[in-house]
């Protein structure tokens, strides 16, 4: 009270201070002190509110909450009503859409073969909004097409995608499935399958036959069978990053962006990122722009390695460039440890580049996966020139 007889106001006010303000802020206070907040504002904003909202609440009669949960209660049976109503129309027209949808492709069936891309939408894509799915918003259950095939292209089919990087990993159930979704594709010679700026619906995985990847009228890379291309448009949604045009006659697989979408997409897109981080740290790439550093992180394949296991051979042939995704190794010359390696570091493309026999032994110094790229892969989409010169410049 010295305090506040010192600041010479009135008694009224004094009153209002002790009995008012004076509780209410040591209780705040005592809050902010137990909780230490880095921004002590915002919580007593937040305290205030919900001190505001107890005392509405306290200050309800019995017969008024009573009521208040009543129509609650009335009001969240409605809800659920209209939920159900909204949930039993999504399903009678997705019934609707799928019928429409295997009309179509029946006529597709019974019509000869188009040419390559003509099924190729020639509008883009509608945009899609990012909402929540619920019972407010139901997402149709996916429903694979079926492109009927022999029991030969079957058998091919899975011969390609076992060989792909994006279809290697699929368990049997979902492998049938994206095998029944593809259609096969004969490709002639100087095709142009799309081209760059497109939108585009279907990724494709080569079974025979060589292809451009030609970005800005300048060739990035050429794929071969078993390569996949197109999927950025799928995992991205984003216009063709390159035109594609076929080198000589061939044969592709397609595969819709739907089937892609429920069965593919995310197990790749995970493994894309998570490599191409790797890839990203190596110095000897780093002039590689985002979409090359893609390609070569499509045909990267993890392989596992047991503690003290020789991973390669001082003076053997090269034939793989390794990056470490988990574990340790080290690099030894005629027994002397020359080099450690870890998370992230990677080893064997001079070998590969100067076309030389391995310089050192390398061991897992513990349980390890690592990253590989073959030769012919490494050579494939990677310019051996430019690389020599940054191998030069890195030391």
């Amino acid at each position: 009270m010295d305090n506040l007889d010192s600041l010479k106001i009135s008694e009224e006010k004094k009153k209002y201070i002790v009995d008012q303000l004076n509780p209410l802020l040591e209780e705040m206070v005592a809050e902010c002190i137990q909780r230490m907040p880095p921004d002590p504002v915002v919580l007593m904003q937040e305290w205030l509110e919900e001190k505001k909202i107890k005392d509405e609440d306290a200050q309800l009669s019995l017969d008024e909450k009573e009521r208040l949960e009543a129509e609650n209660k009335t009001l969240e049976a409605q809800v659920e009503k209209v939920k159900g109503q909204l949930h039993e129309a999504s399903k009678m027209a997705a019934v609707k859409h799928d019928d429409e949808e295997e009309e179509e492709e029946d006529d597709e069936l019974d019509e000869p073969p188009p040419g390559f891309g003509a099924d190729m939408p020639s509008r883009g894509r509608q945009s899609v909004s990012a909402e929540a799915y619920g019972q407010w918003n139901v997402k149709k259950a996916f429903v694979p097409p079926v492109v009927a095939k022999s029991d030969d292209q079957k058998d091919r089919l899975k011969a390609v995608l076992t060989r792909s990087f994006m279809f290697s990993a699929l368990e049997p159930n979902d492998l049938n499935i994206v095998v029944g979704a593809m259609k096969e594709v004969p490709v002639s010679v100087d095709e142009s399958v799309f081209d760059q700026g497109d939108a585009g619906d279907f990724l494709f995985v080569i079974e025979s036959g060589k292809f451009d990847c030609v970005k800005d009228e300048v060739v990035v890379k050429t794929c071969e069978a078993g390569d996949v291309f197109g999927e950025l448009a799928l995992l991205y949604n984003c216009p063709r990053a390159a035109t594609v045009r076929s080198k000589e006659r061939g044969v592709c697989w397609k595969l819709d962006r739907e089937t892609f979408n429920a069965i593919v997409k995310e197990a790749a897109q995970k493994k894309r990122q998570r490599y191409d981080a790797f890839l990203a740290k190596v110095p000897l790439l780093q002039s590689m722009d985002a979409y090359e550093r893609s390609q070569l992180a499509d045909a990267l394949r993890s392989e596992s390695f047991k503690e003290g296991q020789v991973i390669v051979s001082e003076g053997e042939v090269g034939q793989k460039f390794y990056i470490i995704e988990e574990g340790e190794a080290a690099a030894a010359k005629a027994g002397v440890q020359v080099m450690s390696y870890s998370i992230g570091d990677y080893f064997g493309e001079l070998a590969l580049i100067r076309n030389q026999p391995r310089a050192a032994t390398v061991t897992c110094k513990t349980v390890a996966k690592i990253l590989s790229i073959d030769k012919a892969s490494f050579n494939r989409l990677l310019k051996v020139s430019d690389l020599l010169e940054r191998s030069a410049k890195y030391g």
